[in-house]
């Protein structure tokens, strides 16, 4: 049996809890010896069975996590999955999934609390588990690299994007073009409405829309919210922002540092174009499929903004281009990879209970006596 450790159902939906989400819902469907659990209190299902949701402990957040999960798993025998960025610091046997090192290449992003349990849990549970998973080669370098490990030890599973997000009627209104993050500062939102400003000299017509707002666990990042034409759209559910997608000229996505970057393939499957940074997993993700600019040069942003919108023919083959891309990506493709590191976990833990069964045989066949 495996035991989904299922805290992210608690929190707030960012890529990392989406990742989860998604990953579990078709694991649900392609295997029936696993189960979710997950600390008392209120819990968004987001429509996963609630008969394979197993309530767990007393405790909740990082108390949940260390204590409670673990010795649930060990009364059941379970192996533990863990989707999100954390897990039991010293059980066995688990798999746990690390999506990047943010938290270390942008330290100022995150608050002191969260850079602190992130450095005191990853590496004890990268040391302690039997698998380990990420979501792009970009972030398998990365964090090999930085703690040491053996790339091979990580197995690569990609995001997707939901099936909800499709062509279709868009959002209405003044053109816009349209921003979807977490506003912290690897995100690169600064330069992005620095960029905007010189882009909307000669473009007045045409409005920026931000969506996304910062979680608890962040650095608080004042922008100047002043422009006329910037509007900040805070967190929408799925089918606005689907709207949204479908009804912008042009996707901006100027992150610094992703591990994978889920918005801008909701983006391409929405039949929108996207303008993304060249920096970290993004060109693997989006390969040919965007127009790509240097993140750090608010002029190169803002011409490609103005490339983008003035030119129908480029908007046609980023639209195009993008639908091909997005095809690339499926989560049920990527919960079939989980199941088989799940199946090579359990098989190897089962060898190993045979082979010791074995040595003890044989010692008592040596020593009838004893």
């Amino acid at each position: 049996m495996t035991l989904v450790n299922a805290r992210f159902l608690t929190q707030h939906t960012t890529g990392i809890q989406r990742f989860a989400t998604e990953i579990a819902r078709e694991l649900l469907v392609l295997r029936d010896d696993v189960t979710l659990a997950v600390p008392p209190g209120a819990v968004d299902t987001a429509g996963l069975d609630p008969a394979r949701i197993v309530r767990v402990g007393r405790t909740r957040g990082h108390a949940w996590e260390q204590l409670d999960l673990p010795l649930f798993a060990r009364r059941r025998r379970e192996l533990l999955l863990n989707l999100a960025s954390t897990g039991p610091a010293w059980y066995r046997p688990q798999i746990s999934t690390h999506h990047d090192i943010t938290y270390i290449r942008h330290p100022e992003s995150f608050g002191r609390r969260f850079r602190a349990v992130y450095g005191i849990v990853v590496p004890r549970l990268i040391a302690r588990s039997d698998g380990l998973l990420t979501v792009s080669e970009f972030s398998r370098g990365e964090i090999a690299d930085h703690f040491g490990v053996d790339r091979a030890r990580f197995t690569v599973v990609h995001n997707g994007a939901d099936a909800r997000f499709h062509p279709g009627e868009g959002a209405s209104g003044r053109p816009y073009l349209l921003a979807v993050s977490s506003l912290n500062a690897h995100k690169n939102f600064a330069r992005m409405l620095s960029a905007f400003e010189r882009f909307a000299e000669t473009h007045p017509d045409i409005e920026l829309r931000v969506v996304g707002s910062q979680t608890n666990s962040f650095s608080r990042q004042r922008y100047d919210g002043s422009h006329a034409r910037v509007r900040f759209l805070g967190r929408v559910d799925d089918d606005e922002l689907t709207a949204l997608y479908r009804g912008a000229i042009a996707f901006v996505f100027p992150s610094l540092y992703e591990g994978f970057g889920i918005p801008p393939l909701e983006a391409q499957q929405c039949g929108c174009p996207v303008i993304a940074a060249r920096a970290a997993s993004l060109p693997e993700v989006l390969a040919s499929s965007a127009v790509y600019v240097d993140p750090l040069d608010e002029a190169d942003l803002a011409d490609a903004m103005s490339r983008v919108v003035d030119d129908p023919t480029l908007r046609a083959h980023l639209v195009a281009a993008g639908l091909a891309n997005a095809e690339r990506f499926s989560w049920r493709a990527s919960a079939q990879r989980v199941s088989g590191v799940i199946d090579d976990v359990l098989t190897a833990r089962a060898s190993l209970t045979v082979a010791a069964a074995g040595r003890v045989k044989a010692q008592v066949s040596r020593h009838p006596g004893a």
